[in-house]
Parts: C-alpha cells; sequence; structure tokens
C-alpha cells in the first residue's frame, strides 16, 4: 500500500516509506511471539536439605553468615509461619511436587523405614500423581531439576524409570536419584540402616564362630562331626555374608550415582567436584532458555550429611563443618541470583527459598555436631509433629509484583507452592483430587491478611501426631500434639513459646 502525494518525485519516496513501516510493524509482531511472555513469570525454586529454621541470617542466626538469603529476603517475603508436610525428606518432598499430603499419594510410611533407601527399590511417586512441574510442562514451560530427587527411579524393572523425574514432567534432570548418606564419602560410619547392619555383621561373628569351634573340634577329637555338616556351614555363612554385604558394603556404588536425564554419569559419582557441577548445570540451563519461560527446581544436596564442602569454604565458619556447608550453600545461591540478574530476568523471575525440613538433631561425628539449629522450636528432623522438625525459612522475591521487605506471620505450607506456581503459569488445579495447599499470591501481595489454612496435620509416616487449628481471621492458632494443647499467638508475639 502506498501513500501518494502530488509532489512528483515526493510520492514514490512516501510510498516507499509507508511500504518500510509496515515491514517493520510486521517484525516487531514477530519477535514478540519469540520472546518469554510476560504474563508468564519464570519460576525457580531452590530447596536446602536439613536446614534449619535458625540457620539463616534473617531468621535470627548472627554468628552464620547468609548474605545472599538475607538480601534476598529484603527483596522479596519472608514467611515466619512456614511449615513441612513431614519432618523427613521423602514425604515432605512429595507433598512439596504434588500439594497433598504424603499420606494422601502413598507416599507415607507405616513402617520404621520413612523414606526410600535404595536406588533399586520399587517405590516411589505414583505416576497418576500430579507434579507442578507436569501443570508448568502443559502451559508451555521448559522445565528441568537440578539435584536431589529422593522420589523414587523404577516400578518393575530396571529401566522402566516410572519415578523417574521426566516422566514426572520434567524436561531435563540433572542430579542424584537418591540423597547423599556418611557411605558417599566412604566414612567408617555409616548411615544407612546402621543397626540393621550391626546385626548382620552379628550373625556373621557368630556363624564364623561356630565353624571355627567345629572345625578346631573335628581335628582335636573334641567334636564328632562330619566334615559335611562343617562344609556346609561355612557354605552357608559365606552365602549369608555375600547377601547381606553386596547390598550394605557397596552403597556408595548402589545409591551414590549423578544421572542426566536416564543416563548415569557418574556412579560412584566424584563429591569434589559434585557441587560445581550442580551449579554448572543450573547456570547453564538458565542461560539456554532467558528467551522462554522456564521452571528451574534446585534441589540442593547441602547442608545434608556428610556436609560435602569445597575446600574454599572450609574452615569459614564459627560452626564447623555445618556452618561452613550452609555459607557454601548461601553462596550457591548467591550465584544463582546473579545470573538471574545478569540476563535480565530479575522482574521477570518469581523466586522461592525453602528447607525440606527441620535441621537434623541427632547427626554428629564424635563431638562434632552435624546437624542445624531449629531456633526456638522443640524437636528437629524426623521428630514427627514437632514445630522443630516442620518449622522452616520460607522466602519468595518477584521484584515489583510482590511488596520488598515484606514479612508474613501467617501459617503457609511447602504444599502452597503446587497451586501458587501453577496459577502463575496460568494453568489448573486438578480437579478429580483433594488439594491441600493454597495459593500464596493473595498472602504475598497484601490483597488478604489472613490464611486460607484453617486446619493443618502433622504426620509421623502414616501416623497422625499432632494438628494445628487457625481461627479464621485471626493471627492465633492452637496446636494440639501427644494429647498436650498449645495456644500460640502470632511470632512477632512470641516470648520463647516452644511449641
Amino acid at each position: 500500500m502506498y501513500l501518494f502525494h502530488t509532489w512528483g518525485s515526493h510520492e514514490v519516496y512516501l510510498g516507499k516509506q509507508w511500504s518500510c513501516l509496515n515491514i517493520w510493524l510486521i517484525l516487531c509482531l514477530f519477535a514478540r511471539t519469540c520472546v518469554s511472555n510476560p504474563s508468564k513469570p519464570n519460576i525457580l525454586l531452590i530447596l536446602a536439605d536439613d536446614l534449619g529454621i535458625g540457620d539463616v541470617g534473617c531468621y535470627g542466626n548472627n554468628t552464620i553468615r547468609t548474605p545472599n538469603l538475607d538480601g534476598l529476603a529484603k527483596e522479596g517475603v519472608r514467611l515466619t509461619q512456614h511449615i513441612a508436610a513431614a519432618a523427613v525428606c521423602t514425604p515432605s518432598r512429595a507433598a512439596f511436587l504434588t500439594g497433598r499430603y504424603p499420606i494422601r499419594s502413598g507416599m507415607a510410611s507405616g513402617t520404621e523405614r520413612q523414606v526410600l533407601f535404595w536406588n533399586g527399590c520399587s517405590g516411589g511417586l505414583p505416576p497418576n500423581e500430579t507434579t507442578f512441574a507436569r501443570i508448568l510442562h502443559q502451559q508451555g514451560y521448559t522445565t528441568a531439576l537440578i539435584g536431589k530427587w529422593h522420589m523414587g527411579v523404577n516400578c518393575k524393572s530396571r529401566c522402566d524409570h516410572c519415578h523417574h523425574p521426566l516422566n514426572h514432567g520434567f524436561d531435563y534432570f540433572y542430579g542424584m536419584p537418591f540423597t547423599l548418606l556418611n557411605e558417599c564419602q566412604g566414612t567408617d560410619d555409616p548411615e544407612l540402616a546402621k543397626s540393621l547392619q550391626d546385626t548382620y555383621w552379628l550373625y556373621t561373628q557368630m556363624i564364623i564362630l561356630a565353624v571355627l569351634t567345629l572345625f578346631i573340634g573335628k581335628l582335636t577329637g573334641l567334636f564328632s562331626v562330619k566334615w559335611k555338616i562343617i562344609i556346609c556351614l561355612a557354605i552357608c555363612g559365606l552365602l549369608y555374608f555375600i547377601f547381606w554385604f553386596s547390598s550394605y558394603g557397596f552403597t556408595k556404588y548402589w545409591n551414590c550415582i549423578l544421572m542426566r536425564n536416564h543416563d548415569i554419569t557418574e556412579q560412584p559419582m566424584n563429591l569434589e567436584k559434585t557441587t560445581s557441577n550442580m551449579l554448572k548445570e543450573a547456570i547453564s540451563f538458565i542461560e539456554r532458555n532467558k528467551h522462554r519461560p522456564f521452571l528451574l527446581f534446585v534441589s540442593l544436596l547441602h547442608v545434608h550429611t556428610p556436609l560435602i564442602t569445597t575446600e574454599k569454604f572450609q574452615g569459614r565458619s564459627r560452626h564447623g563443618l555445618y556452618g561452613d556447608n550452609v555459607e557454601e550453600m548461601d553462596w550457591m545461591v548467591g550465584r544463582l541470583l546473579d545470573v538471574i540478574d545478569k540476563e535480565g530476568l530479575k522482574n521477570t523471575t518469581f523466586i522461592y527459598f525453602a528447607s525440606d525440613h527441620g535441621g537434623s538433631l541427632e547427626a554428629h561425628r564424635g563431638n562434632a555436631q552435624l546437624g542445624g539449629w531449629n531456633g526456638i522450636y522443640k524437636g528437629g528432623k524426623g521428630m514427627g509433629g514437632w514445630e522443630g522438625g516442620i518449622r522452616v525459612p520460607g522466602i519468595v522475591r518477584w521484584p515489583g509484583a510482590l511488596p520488598a521487605g515484606t514479612v508474613i506471620n501467617e501459617l503457609t505450607s511447602l504444599m502452597d507452592i503446587f497451586p501458587t506456581v501453577a496459577h502463575l503459569a496460568g494453568g489448573a488445579v486438578p480437579q478429580d483430587r483433594v488439594i491441600d495447599g493454597h495459593t500464596l499470591l493473595p498472602l504475598l501481595r497484601g490483597t488478604v491478611q489472613h490464611s486460607r489454612h484453617e486446619f493443618m496435620f502433622h504426620y509421623c509416616g502414616v501416623f497422625l501426631h499432632a494438628v494445628r487449628w487457625h481461627q479464621k481471621d485471626s493471627a492465633h492458632f492452637r496446636k494440639v500434639q501427644n494429647g498436650f494443647a498449645f495456644s500460640c499467638p502470632a511470632l512477632s508475639e512470641m516470648k520463647g513459646v516452644t511449641s
């Protein structure tokens, strides 16, 4: 289309100008289809492992340095009553991924073993459960999990990958399908079923002693035992030893592995390079997907025992190896924040940081404490409904969308992240099942003043240990635990209350 004018040669000039304008407009519209939809923010979820609420500076710790987490809280929203659905890894993470209590998805155990213990076991997050990754994938997001999974791998064969992250909505996975253990470091202090291993070893010693006694008795004539019996007993003892030691004696090779998607990249994993490899993978994912909406779930191996800490951070804190590991974790968070800023994604990225449950009070090596500090709260990791095992740090940042420097004392849950990110992505939560989480967006934006959680249930496995009742339109709640009732005001009003 040309614009005609009566001034001779100028008529042609204006026509060409109008044509160029059309081309320019078309190019602009085309470019808009190639960049990230501004209405769908990028989502970065960072989950620490076994971090206590009292280990972070913005939650009251003035001896462990966490400047990056403190800065994140200053620029965003800090949650003071952020509750995990379980006090151990597997069920808590299942609830985080699905927005449902783990007892609903079958991820709560009725036995002494509350978590998955082997890569090779058949248990895991059921394929029919819907994770937030699956919802975001359906909404056009590129999704990735970097770090710890601990939700199972296979069902019926070693290659079906029915519990694998790629079968639960993630497009890319790099990390541990299991979890860190002392055995990964090759220490003399086994973490995996130590009492059971001690029992197996005791029975093995008893069999060896019996064989030696019969052997010496036969040679000296004290016992009239046939050689066949002695040989059979020795063979049975050897088979028994091979049976249990082939599993527990090689835990480092069976459980301590790294995978990229379905492929094993390190077996056993090289712990000295694990931190840098995880960080490189996360940074690379952000850089590759900066022009389209992405979900990146960074599931940190820090600060789980055996506290793998690079030489750069060893001896830097005032709290031994555990403090060193926390400070390295904070540095890793800082590196992720730096790349978000560098790529110009700060205002278009929803960032969330939390821990899967409270710090471990029982982790130690000799006289050295290797677990976290849960502040004023009683209990810790693995301790049912005690507050120290389930109350965790929770920090959210989204510049321009959420008010900076805000502190929310209302009851919130790790399960709330599921509906929150689904809403951000323009998706909907499943209607064919109960979702126990509630979107945090109205609370974070300040459009509502009180939590939507009226009741919150705290389990140890499949057993209910405590119930929290949050009175509607009130800052007070009541917690009933093991027959005892605690009436608690908001954290800002608390004076040493330890439930």
